[in-house]
Protein backbone atom coordinates (compact mmCIF):
# COMPACT_ATOMS: atom_id res chain seq x y z
CA UNK A 1 0.00 0.00 0.00
CA UNK A 2 2.57 2.42 0.63
CA UNK A 3 3.87 2.67 -2.92
CA UNK A 4 0.35 3.02 -4.20
CA UNK A 5 0.41 6.76 -3.21
CA UNK A 6 3.64 8.20 -4.99
CA UNK A 7 1.89 6.01 -7.82
CA UNK A 8 -1.16 7.27 -7.94
CA UNK A 9 0.38 11.07 -7.91
CA UNK A 10 2.72 10.34 -10.41
CA UNK A 11 -0.29 9.12 -12.47
CA UNK A 12 -2.24 12.18 -12.23
CA UNK A 13 0.99 14.22 -13.22
CA UNK A 14 1.23 12.64 -16.11
CA UNK A 15 -3.08 12.65 -16.61
CA UNK A 16 -2.62 16.77 -16.15
CA UNK A 17 -0.01 16.94 -18.40
CA UNK A 18 -1.30 15.04 -21.47
CA UNK A 19 -4.83 16.60 -20.58
CA UNK A 20 -3.21 20.00 -21.45
CA UNK A 21 -1.43 18.66 -24.68
CA UNK A 22 -4.93 17.03 -25.54
CA UNK A 23 -6.54 20.48 -24.92
CA UNK A 24 -4.07 22.38 -27.06
CA UNK A 25 -5.04 19.81 -30.07
CA UNK A 26 -8.61 20.44 -29.41
CA UNK A 27 -8.13 23.80 -29.59
CA UNK A 28 -6.62 23.46 -32.97
CA UNK A 29 -8.95 20.82 -34.38
CA UNK A 30 -6.25 18.36 -33.68
CA UNK A 31 -7.30 14.66 -32.99
CA UNK A 32 -3.35 14.34 -31.40
CA UNK A 33 -4.19 10.00 -30.98
CA UNK A 34 -1.01 8.94 -28.76
CA UNK A 35 -1.15 12.02 -26.32
CA UNK A 36 -5.60 11.54 -26.25
CA UNK A 37 -4.66 7.71 -25.48
CA UNK A 38 -2.09 8.85 -23.02
CA UNK A 39 -4.83 11.16 -21.27
CA UNK A 40 -7.68 8.95 -21.17
CA UNK A 41 -5.82 5.77 -19.96
CA UNK A 42 -4.04 7.80 -16.86
CA UNK A 43 -6.78 9.71 -16.12
CA UNK A 44 -8.62 6.44 -15.70
CA UNK A 45 -5.98 4.90 -13.72
CA UNK A 46 -6.11 7.64 -11.48
CA UNK A 47 -9.56 7.88 -10.73
CA UNK A 48 -9.15 4.17 -10.43
CA UNK A 49 -5.99 4.35 -7.83
CA UNK A 50 -7.55 6.82 -5.74
CA UNK A 51 -10.40 4.40 -4.47
CA UNK A 52 -8.38 1.46 -2.47
CA UNK A 53 -6.07 4.34 -0.75
CA UNK A 54 -6.45 4.22 3.06
CA UNK A 55 -10.40 5.50 3.80
CA UNK A 56 -12.46 4.57 6.93
CA UNK A 57 -15.62 6.40 5.14
CA UNK A 58 -16.95 7.69 1.79
CA UNK A 59 -14.90 10.90 1.09
CA UNK A 60 -15.64 13.74 -1.33
CA UNK A 61 -12.28 12.13 -3.14
CA UNK A 62 -14.77 8.93 -4.00
CA UNK A 63 -17.26 10.82 -5.24
CA UNK A 64 -15.10 12.78 -7.54
CA UNK A 65 -13.49 9.57 -8.60
CA UNK A 66 -16.56 7.78 -9.49
CA UNK A 67 -18.02 10.80 -11.64
CA UNK A 68 -14.54 10.66 -13.68
CA UNK A 69 -14.71 7.23 -13.71
CA UNK A 70 -17.99 7.62 -15.63
CA UNK A 71 -17.34 11.12 -17.70
CA UNK A 72 -14.19 8.88 -19.28
CA UNK A 73 -16.28 5.81 -19.98
CA UNK A 74 -18.22 8.25 -22.02
CA UNK A 75 -15.78 9.99 -23.28
CA UNK A 76 -13.17 6.62 -24.45
CA UNK A 77 -17.04 5.29 -26.18
CA UNK A 78 -16.82 8.46 -28.23
CA UNK A 79 -13.84 8.56 -29.36
CA UNK A 80 -12.65 4.60 -29.93
CA UNK A 81 -16.53 3.04 -30.69
CA UNK A 82 -18.36 5.66 -32.13
CA UNK A 83 -15.53 7.29 -34.11
CA UNK A 84 -16.12 11.01 -33.30
CA UNK A 85 -18.91 10.54 -35.92
CA UNK A 86 -21.92 13.34 -35.67
CA UNK A 87 -22.98 14.35 -32.10
CA UNK A 88 -20.08 12.26 -30.36
CA UNK A 89 -17.44 14.66 -31.69
CA UNK A 90 -18.73 16.99 -29.27
CA UNK A 91 -19.63 14.42 -26.62
CA UNK A 92 -15.71 13.93 -26.75
CA UNK A 93 -14.98 17.07 -26.41
CA UNK A 94 -16.86 18.04 -23.08
CA UNK A 95 -16.39 14.59 -21.54
CA UNK A 96 -12.22 14.67 -21.99
CA UNK A 97 -12.55 18.57 -20.93
CA UNK A 98 -14.96 17.39 -17.96
CA UNK A 99 -12.66 14.48 -16.72
CA UNK A 100 -9.23 17.43 -17.07
CA UNK A 101 -11.24 19.61 -15.11
CA UNK A 102 -12.08 17.26 -12.38
CA UNK A 103 -7.79 16.64 -12.45
CA UNK A 104 -7.30 20.42 -11.90
CA UNK A 105 -9.94 20.59 -9.23
CA UNK A 106 -8.62 18.07 -7.04
CA UNK A 107 -4.93 19.22 -7.76
CA UNK A 108 -5.67 22.60 -6.32
CA UNK A 109 -7.86 20.95 -3.38
CA UNK A 110 -4.22 19.11 -3.07
CA UNK A 111 -1.60 22.49 -3.33
CA UNK A 112 -4.18 24.13 -1.05
CA UNK A 113 -4.34 20.92 1.72
CA UNK A 114 0.02 20.48 0.75
CA UNK A 115 1.38 24.35 0.01
CA UNK A 116 1.64 25.99 3.34
CA UNK A 117 0.75 29.56 1.95
CA UNK A 118 -2.49 27.91 0.57
CA UNK A 119 -3.26 26.61 3.35
CA UNK A 120 -2.87 29.53 5.94
CA UNK A 121 -5.16 31.41 3.33
CA UNK A 122 -7.98 28.52 3.90
CA UNK A 123 -7.07 26.10 6.24
CA UNK A 124 -10.27 24.22 6.01
CA UNK A 125 -10.94 24.80 2.34
CA UNK A 126 -14.12 26.60 3.35
CA UNK A 127 -12.89 30.07 3.23
CA UNK A 128 -13.11 32.49 0.26
CA UNK A 129 -9.68 32.03 -1.27
CA UNK A 130 -10.44 28.65 -1.88
CA UNK A 131 -13.64 29.07 -3.06
CA UNK A 132 -12.63 32.02 -5.65
CA UNK A 133 -9.95 29.45 -7.24
CA UNK A 134 -12.55 26.86 -7.88
CA UNK A 135 -14.54 28.96 -9.30
CA UNK A 136 -11.61 30.75 -11.51
CA UNK A 137 -10.79 27.14 -12.59
CA UNK A 138 -14.50 26.40 -13.56
CA UNK A 139 -14.69 29.76 -15.64
CA UNK A 140 -11.48 29.06 -17.45
CA UNK A 141 -12.93 25.55 -18.13
CA UNK A 142 -16.36 26.33 -19.19
CA UNK A 143 -14.86 29.01 -21.51
CA UNK A 144 -12.15 26.44 -23.13
CA UNK A 145 -14.37 23.76 -23.22
CA UNK A 146 -17.03 25.72 -25.24
CA UNK A 147 -14.40 27.14 -27.67
CA UNK A 148 -12.87 23.30 -27.91
CA UNK A 149 -16.23 21.89 -28.75
CA UNK A 150 -16.51 25.01 -31.61
CA UNK A 151 -12.86 24.57 -32.79
CA UNK A 152 -12.75 20.78 -32.65
CA UNK A 153 -15.90 20.52 -34.31
CA UNK A 154 -15.28 22.51 -37.71
CA UNK A 155 -11.58 22.22 -38.00
CA UNK A 156 -10.95 18.98 -37.71
CA UNK A 157 -7.49 18.09 -38.81
CA UNK A 158 -5.61 14.42 -38.72
CA UNK A 159 -2.57 14.33 -36.72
Amino acid sequence: MAILLPLHVAISVVGLGSGFVVLAGLMRGQRLDGWTALFLGSTLLTSLSGFPLPADHLMPSHIVGVISVVVLVVAIVARYPRGLAGPWRSIYVVTALIALYLNVFVAVVQAFLKVPALTALAPTQSEPPFAVAQLIVLALFVGVTVAAARRFRSTLVLR
